[in-house]
């Protein structure tokens, strides 16, 4: 994230989720290059690697 310049935070990591905090109006920049860096962590071929990316206001939603 750093490397591409963008401004967003890691807050909590649980097993195989992440939370970030990510400002207003990157929320899909930042989120595509999460899913694509995540899906792309480990080849297990056969099996694909799927990752999911909600957005919420708050870490509740």
């Amino acid at each position: 994230i750093k490397q591409e310049g963008m401004d967003a935070r890691l807050v909590l990591q649980v097993h195989d989720e992440r939370v970030l905090e990510i400002p207003k109006g990157e929320q899909e920049r930042i989120g595509s290059l999460v899913q694509e860096e995540m899906e792309g962590a480990y080849d297990l071929s056969p099996v694909p690697l799927k990752v999911d990316i909600r957005y919420g206001r708050n870490w509740f939603v």
